[in-house]
């Protein structure tokens, strides 16, 4: 490496599967010299372009000894702007108190609203037309209008369809409604800015490039770079619960270019002249890339500024008195409106079968819409010598006639598929999450937290789970994190955070006092107390508070606290601790982030006596790749590694090492060149890492415990019961992963087969050694065994790969629990699409606490966060959130069971109701001619779906439920049959369609026939069309809601006012609409049909012996099904209706168990406090069904007395 001219130099790099060959030059050394590189891929040579860019950097790479080119390539690659000829991504410059200039961004108004007054009906109209069934019969409707095709009038489609839209558009409006208010809320907050003189400014009209003055406790109006503060180190505290759910404080510190500004008055502020260059809106929270450039002498064309100097719009200023920041994003560019994207649209399992079975139910209305008009052609021409009728028999009309008949006969029969579906189910599953919320059993009174339904379109997949995939940290433990352990300079001991200088004395006496041990000792401490990113508050009360982002920083400070090293305080720029009475101020020079692909946190410090010292903590796999050679304790501390990880402990190991002034100032070049690209800059930063994170001495390892949440074990269990597998994806170590495991119950009794080669050859003869001892070769169809498969991220990967995948999956489906440990959030992620595209009729869910679960949570068919100590970013983008794990366990047994249940009957039942009434048209064309004229009168039709039958789906769906909700939680086997789909699917989908049709037939043929002589009226005359079709309509409208009764399996109050509410409406309104002519233009032929229908016995009759012998044969089937092959919701049935004076049920409230008793005597559930006063309790979670069962026949009072 020459400061001269270099020879061309080529080297053959194979990165991405492909080998590349690089070519560099590099000319002259001036400042400003450019590298020309030009890379050739096979035989076409494609020129790319390079940033310019100072020698330094080389040079820094040439004395850190980097030998050979292909690392500084890969380095230079990353943070240099090498692109095709292919457009830049937007990035923004921003001139600083240069208002003319800033002008063209975007406005600081925000609308979060889906429609305003202009857009509200195109784009309403829009968004409900795009689904089929709205779109079919707006077709409908419009063909009603052609002139003699429609037999039900004009308007028989177009109202239901209007009142349907209408019901959505005022659920539209209503929810619109409280976003404008929530945005004219946000947008007339008022903010000082400074634009001469300070203005008190509504939020909406801050502009970028405004120099803004924010107050204690105010929230950022917009994306501030921050310029200066009240503090004198010139920081301030944030609080971002409302991004990220975290409630600790962050700590900010103005840029050094600007951090006096303001201080004296606003004088120099106004005088700032400078501009920002920063990459484009985006909405990476955690990232900021960008420069700063501040006219005046002395300074670098440009400096870095940090993700720590940008507030975010949506963060509220804490325990600062002031603070002035310059505006970067403005309104919907800010990274808050960013994250405001929802989350992936996710469609049920019901509803695509829903779907494929109206477009067959579709094409069942085509043929009989084909067939009639067929046969009405033919009819025509047979007929067509009767001068009555008024026909022509030549070809051309008779394919006109063929043509308008089809027509004629969509609509009649159009009400096959049901108008009122899908407003009936979006109604239910909207109420149905609202069940979820307001659950008593769901709330967390420690943190007050209730579950949250966010997405009410799942429902009933969560009765259908199979396979839950969970993260460790947060979601099965309380990430609550206590060191219990460590390993120092090759000794393992306990740690006990309470016992403040005893502790290090009993330490010191474990150790040798004078010798090296001890000094290993200290440092290890100070390595505890200085390498994290915790912030020390002081408060009067409590002395000196921690605020952290991680509980494991947090618990190891707080632990080095207590063995004599305590944090005092802490700036960007330096940090201040106790060292056994003394204190010591160490300055930070640069800080090496924690994130899931490094696996560690490094932190560079300049000593008090002077010397730079660099502090390294992370999993070990990463740690010890970067050691001196023969490091001495790297072997003892791996064996009190692999004990710690057995007990269940989390791991981290402790490192340091001295870097000479000569070898970091080298290297702080590069960094500084990685700190101010534009491109990439994240990545470059963290190769810049490694170049520096080398030859670390090891100090010991660190072993954190975490403890179960409560009931983990027996939620655990319960869901196995009910035949769901639980896979844990965790990035903790594998032996803390498996201890976890037994813990929790997760891998009690089962055979562990565990890979953790590391190359895909080992990894697939691994996994085919376990297939052959699970002899999954020789079968066509798995079986589960009684073991699970432990594997670790990097033989994952290897397992991942298209040519293993297949029988990686094979084997896991195999087993009755997975656990993979050490793995990342893109991994995690692809586990589960792994599982969900291949396993067909398999819902998959997902749970997790932290940001590194989301992807795995959006990738699942439900995503359920947990509301812990990790922020809110799982929450934020899952589909159902609460705060503790076993919380899961009632949402899926109860509440998905039940809702799944419950959409299966509504769906079923919506479309049994519109088959059996309209069918009958059908049959009745048979007797006219087929002419299409209808046996119903047309508003009686359009009214049908929406008044007569629209009350009984709502009750089936909201209210009915097979067996109670204690009974399912002490049953979990019960949650099978919804898991199957044995309530819904194609086969059952059709039967109910053949049972409607054979209900049609029967209530048509026995009143058409029982009437077709023309039975005589009290008055002497016989009945006409209308009498025979009013009385085939009341026979339906009781048979199907009779039906709905047979089908309800439970009958609150609420049910039986829909049922027979239903029955009497249609009954008043035959009496109403029987006047309605000639006062209103309708209903002509109703003119006092009333007084014939309710004064003949043969309507009577009718309408009692229809139902009766449509439910008769149903009941008769159900009832010998239930008794002569019942299942295991039966047995459950008959048993609870078996105790007749009631059953007890004891669970936990909030940490307290709880006794319930139900029963036939009560009239509400009664509920008392469970008092350990006698031995007939044990505990709790040993109470079974059938405990329950044998103390139900007791004596109600006393049984409960003696209990309690």
């Amino acid at each position: 490496g020459n400061r001269g001219q270099m020879a061309r130099q080529r080297e053959l790099i194979q990165e991405d599967d492909r080998v590349e060959l690089i070519e560099l030059r590099r000319q002259g050394s001036d400042a400003d010299e450019e590298f020309p590189l030009r890379r050739s891929v096979g035989n076409q040579g494609k020129s790319y372009g390079v940033r310019h860019t100072p020698n330094p950097l080389v040079s820094a790479c040439e004395k850190l000894k980097v030998s050979n080119w292909r690392r500084y390539l890969l380095f230079w690659k990353s943070h240099s702007r090498i692109h095709k000829a292919e457009k830049p991504k937007p990035r923004r410059t921003i001139h600083i108190n240069s208002p003319q200039l800033n002008r063209h961004f975007c406005s600081n108004h925000i609308s979060t609203a889906k429609y305003n007054l202009l857009s509200f009906f195109p784009l309403f109209l829009f968004d409900q037309f795009r689904r089929y069934a709205n779109l079919f019969f707006l077709a409908i409707a419009l063909l009603q209008q052609i002139p003699g095709i429609s037999p039900t009038g004009r308007f028989t489609t177009a109202v239901p369809l209007f009142l349907v839209l209408l019901a959505v558009a005022v659920k539209e409006i209503i929810e619109d409604l409280r976003r404008h208010r929530a945005d004219s809320r946000q947008n007339r907050q008022v903010v000082k800015v400074l634009r001469g003189v300070y203005e008190d400014t509504h939020w909406k009209n801050v502009v970028v490039g405004d120099i803004v003055w924010v107050r204690d406790k105010q929230f950022f109006p917009a994306d501030l770079l921050l310029l200066s503060s009240s503090d004198p180190k010139s920081i301030c505290y944030v609080k971002t619960s409302n991004l990220d759910g975290e409630t600790n404080l962050k700590i900010k510190q103005a840029h050094p270019e600007t951090s006096l500004l303001g201080l004296s008055g606003r004088a120099d502020l106004l005088q700032l002249k400078g501009c920002v260059e920063c990459e484009g809106p985006n909405n990476r929270l955690y990232e900021f890339t960008g420069n700063i450039s501040v006219q005046g002498k002395g300074r670098r064309a440009a400096e870095p500024i940090l993700t720590n100097q940008i507030l975010l719009r949506g963060s509220q200023l804490r325990n600062t008195r002031w603070v002035y920041g310059l505006v970067i994003y403005t309104g919907h560019d800010s990274k808050l409106l960013r994250n405001a994207n929802r989350a992936p649209l996710k469609r049920s399992n019901m509803e695509s079968i829903t779907n494929g079975q109206v477009l067959y139910l579709f094409f069942v209305l085509v043929v009989l819409s084909l067939v009639s008009s067929i046969a009405s052609t033919v009819w025509n021409s047979l007929n067509s010598h009767r001068f009555y009728l008024r026909m022509e028999a030549s070809t051309g009309s008779a394919v006109l006639h063929l043509f308008y008949s089809f027509l004629t006969f969509l609509i009649l029969y159009n009400n096959l598929i049901p108008i009122s579906l899908i407003v009936t189910l979006e109604v239910v599953k909207y109420i149905q999450a609202y069940f979820i919320n307001f659950d008593r059993d769901l709330y967390y009174s420690e943190t007050d937290t209730p579950a949250l339904a966010r997405n009410s379109n799942l429902s009933e997949e969560l009765g259908q789970v199979k396979y839950i995939f969970a993260d460790k940290t947060g979601t099965l433990t309380r990430n609550e994190m206590e060191l219990k352990q460590c390993s120092i300079a090759g000794q393992s001991f306990s740690v006990d955070a309470t016992h403040g200088q005893d502790q290090i004395a009993s330490l010191k006496r474990v150790i040798k006092v004078k010798g090296k041990e001890t000094a290993v000792l200290v440092e290890f401490l100070k390595v505890l107390a200085l390498c994290h990113s915790v912030v020390p508050e002081s408060d009067k009360k409590r002395g000196v508070a921690y605020q952290a982002s991680s509980p494991d920083e947090e618990a190891l400070v707080k632990a080095a606290s207590a063995c004599g090293v305590k944090l005092l305080s802490r700036t960007p720029e330096t940090v201040t601790i106790d060292v056994f009475g003394q204190t010591e101020e160490y300055k930070v020079l640069n800080l090496l982030e924690f994130t899931s692909d490094r696996k560690r946190m490094s932190v560079i410090l300049r000593s008090p006596e002077g010397s730079i010292r660099l502090m390294c903590k992370g999993a070990e796999s990463v740690v010890f790749n970067r050691l001196v050679e023969g490091d001495p304790l790297c072997q003892e501390t791996g064996r009190h590694l692999e004990k710690f990880a057995l007990d269940g402990l989390r791991t981290l190991c402790i490192s340091a090492t001295n870097l000479d002034e000569a070898t970091y100032m080298e290297w702080e070049k590069v960094y500084y060149a990685a700190s101010t690209s534009q491109e990439n800059r994240e990545r470059a930063l963290d190769e810049a890492a490694e170049l520096i994170e080398k030859n670390l001495h090891l100090l010991g390892a660190t072993a954190v415990e975490d403890k179960l949440q409560e009931r983990v074990p027996e939620s655990i269990e319960c869901l196995r019961k009910a035949s769901i597998k639980v896979w844990v994806l965790t990035g903790d170590k594998q032996e803390t992963a498996i201890a976890t495991g037994f813990s929790s119950k997760q891998l009690t009794g089962l055979n562990l087969m565990i890979c953790n080669e590391r190359t895909q050859e080992a990894v697939n003869s691994r996994l085919s050694s376990f297939a052959n001892q699970l002899s999954l070769h020789n079968r066509k169809e798995l079986s589960e065994h009684k073991s699970a498969l432990i594997i670790d991220g990097q033989a994952l990967a290897h397992a991942m790969d298209p040519s293993i995948s297949k029988l990686f999956l094979d084997l896991a489906l195999s087993c009755k629990s997975v656990v993979c440990s050490r793995v990342t959030p893109a991994q995690k992620a692809a586990v589960v699409e792994l599982v969900k595209r291949n396993v067909k009729r398999s819902i998959t869910l997902a749970i997790g606490d932290g940001a590194n679960d989301v992807a795995m949570i959006q990738a699942a068919h439900v995503g359920v966060g947990i509301s812990g100590r990790e922020g809110m970013q799982a929450t934020l983008a899952s589909d159902y959130a609460f705060a503790q794990f076993h919380f899961l366990v009632k949402l899926l047994l109860v509440h998905g069971a039940w809702n799944y249940h419950r959409l299966s009957k509504l769906i079923l039942y919506c479309f049994y109701k519109n088959i059996c009434l309209y069918m009958i048209e059908f049959w009745f064309v048979f007797y006219n001619g087929f002419s299409g004229q209808p046996i119903f009168e047309r508003w009686t039709i359009g009214l049908y779906n929406v008044i007569f039958t629209s009350l009984p789906p709502l009750v089936l769906g909201l209210f009915d439920k097979d067996v109670d909700a204690e009974v399912r939680m002490l049953r979990p086997s019960l949650y099978r049959s919804s898991q199957r789909g044995t309530s819904f699917n194609s086969k059952v989908f059709w039967i109910w369609v053949a049972v409607s049709i054979v209900h049609s037939l029967a209530i048509f043929f026995v009143i058409y026939y029982g009437l077709h002589h023309g039975a005589p009226l009290h008055d002497g005359k016989v009945v006409g069309l209308w009498f025979v079709g009013n009385t085939i309509y009341t026979a339906t409208v009781v048979t199907v809601c009779v039906k709905a009764g047979l089908e309800s399996e439970y009958w609150p109050w609420v049910t039986h006012a829909a049922i027979w509410g239903s029955i009497i409406s249609w009954f008043l309104f035959v009496a109403a609409y029987s006047h309605f002519w000639p006062t209103f233009p309708v209903a002509v032929e109703m003119v006092g049909l009333d007084s014939k229908l309710f004064g003949s016995f043969l309507f009577y009759l009718s309408f009692l012996l229809c139902p009766a012998i449509c439910i008769l044969p149903e009941v008769l089937v159900k009832s010998f099904r239930m008794h002569l092959f019942p299942s295991e919701v039966d047995k459950a049935k008959l048993e609870q209706q078996q105790c007749p004076a009631g059953y007890l049920s004891v669970s936990y409230s909030n940490k307290r168990p709880r006794a319930r008793l139900y029963g036939d005597g009560l009239d509400d559930a009664e509920e008392s406090p469970l008092e350990y006063t006698s031995n007939a309790i044990s505990s709790s979670d040993s109470w079974s069904y059938e405990d329950t069962q044998e103390r139900c026949h007791k004596n109600v009072n006393s049984d409960l007395q003696t209990l309690l």
